[in-house]
């Protein structure tokens, strides 16, 4: 209910996208543990991607968020049956630090008013957290009591033991608070009695305003999952399949579209919690789903609940997840990797709440600096005797080519009393076409120099493309190794590390 309203959505919105998706996700889950549900950072994307079409809370808005979950599902679905799961690494780990760092104070923030009981004027995020902040004669007393007593229970609750349910008695006694107090402060309000509305009456027509949101979220919203499913099945020694994971949480996404949620993804901490609890198959996650399904015809004894308990349980949630002195650490090991970290969370920040902009710009950022890491190519000349030595190392393709191709013709160039030209691949660690292109137009311009050229060193995984494109043949020593690779080639695949 807490990240419904994050969403910018009714409450009881939340206990929609609890309960079918979990039971859908359950028949094809490949992790025991993964709770699927509601979750913070999705649902702050989501909110980025609703504005621009409606006001929150509308029912315009939440048929945008059903629509935006189906396209979230559609998306998980597609890559997981084309067993396309690894794209989940797309995002690195400096993006996702910076995302995940900025994304959190962002949320934290647009917690504060409802935590603080005031109403902030405008629509940026920060500026309302900062307007509340400065607002002190503002505040609700109640609620700031019920923000700090409800903080308090929840961190407590988790030092205690992980399965002491701090939310719950957070929840139980603020609820307890409102009846008995006559608690006249922000609260829930009315909840809808019954089951989840099953309906495809939803705005096709924004369908391709949503496109590219519901892309980004599939994938970055898949991050969170793919890090407890691949951490709990190390931790067991456990085979776990990626594709199959998105397939689950795709199913979910439709499953929560249908009946009116918003998108959903795996939870680090509750799939934590049933891990502790005892959970050993991926049923434990239909059950979820089948005691929130059981509770929602009850669900109207919530409405009496104040909003700052909700705020307050969001803000617990998220507030350890804001770890910038990480993102300094970083520097320390590689500035371009701390550079991109970062960026990307400079552009979370400013970009918000179009936060999937932040996270396109962020992994083009990362493409661009490794592709500029790529460009330079070292090169050792030397001369033995008649023969020119070149030894390049690094990576051969389109974008290093001119730059090595200008410094091994200014060595050819200036050779004197040379005879033959020894081109070494040995330290190429790849070898594209274009590379291969540019090694035969070196051939040639020696050859019209009245040099020879030959290659020397060609390792294994450039014979096919050094053949075929220079017509070139390797050495007795170099077939054996070509027939070495073929018998390994075709001996059983080894199990795949876990780790």
């Amino acid at each position: 209910m807490a990240y419904a309203e994050l969403a910018g959505l009714p409450a009881y919105v939340g206990l929609y996208a609890a309960a079918l998706p979990p039971i859908a996700a359950a028949f094809f889950a490949s992790s025991p543990y993964l709770q699927t549900g509601p979750g913070a950072v999705t649902a702050l994307l989501s909110l980025g991607a609703l504005l621009p079409l409606a006001a929150p809370g509308s029912p315009e808005f939440m048929g945008l968020a059903a629509l935006l979950a189906l396209v979230v599902g559609a998306t998980r679905v597609a890559i997981g049956f084309l067993r396309a799961g690894s794209v989940a690494y797309l995002m690195s780990q400096p993006v996702l630090q910076g995302f995940t760092s900025a994304a959190a104070i962002l949320i934290v923030g647009s917690q504060l008013p409802g935590a603080l009981g005031v109403q902030a004027p405008g629509d940026g995020v920060l500026g309302r957290a900062v307007w509340a902040l400065g607002q002190p004669g503002e505040w609700e007393m109640a609620s700031l009591a019920l923000t700090a007593a409800t903080v308090a229970v929840v961190f407590l609750s988790r030092k205690i033991h992980p399965l002491v349910p701090g939310v719950l008695l957070a929840t139980a006694a603020g609820l307890a608070f409102s009846v008995l107090s006559g608690y006249q402060g922000p609260r829930i309000g009315a909840i809808p009695a019954g089951l989840p509305p099953i309906s495809l009456d939803l705005p096709w027509t924004a369908l391709p305003s949503l496109a590219l949101p519901g892309v980004v979220i599939a994938l970055v919203g898949f991050a969170e999952a793919a890090s407890i499913s691949r951490t709990f099945a190390a931790q067991d020694r456990t085979p776990w399949d990626p594709s199959r994971e998105f397939v689950s949480q795709g199913v979910a996404n439709l499953a929560s579209g249908l009946s009116g949620g918003f998108p959903v993804g795996g939870s680090f901490s509750r799939s934590s919690i049933n891990r502790l609890a005892g959970a050993g198959t991926r049923w434990s996650g239909a059950v979820t789903g089948l005691v929130v399904l059981v509770f929602l015809p009850f669900a109207q004894v919530l409405a009496p609940l104040p909003r700052a308990i909700l705020s307050a349980i969001v803000i617990a949630a998220v507030v350890t997840l804001i770890r910038i002195p990480g993102l300094l650490r970083i520097w320390q090991f590689s500035k371009p990797q701390a550079l991109i970290a970062w960026h990307t969370f400079a552009l979370t920040i400013v970009l918000a709440p179009r936060l999937e902009q932040a996270v396109v710009l962020g992994i083009l950022f990362a493409l661009g600096v490794h592709l500029w890491r790529e460009m330079p190519l070292g090169l050792d000349s030397w001369t033995e005797g008649a023969t020119l030595h070149l030894a390049p190392k690094g990576v051969l393709w389109f974008g290093s080519a001119p730059g090595v191709e200008r410094v091994m013709r200014r060595s050819l160039a200036a050779a004197q009393n040379v005879k033959d030209v020894a081109v070494h691949l040995g330290g190429l660690g790849r070898l594209d076409y274009t590379g291969a292109l540019f090694l035969r137009d070196l051939r040639q311009d020696a050859e019209s120099r009245g040099l020879q050229l030959r290659l020397e060193d060609v390792p294994p995984h450039a014979h096919r493309i050094v053949r075929s494109v220079l017509d070139w043949e390797p050495h007795r020593d170099e077939h054996s190794q070509d027939s070495a690779d073929a018998q390994h080639s075709q001996d059983p695949p080894h199990a795949p590390d876990l780790l």
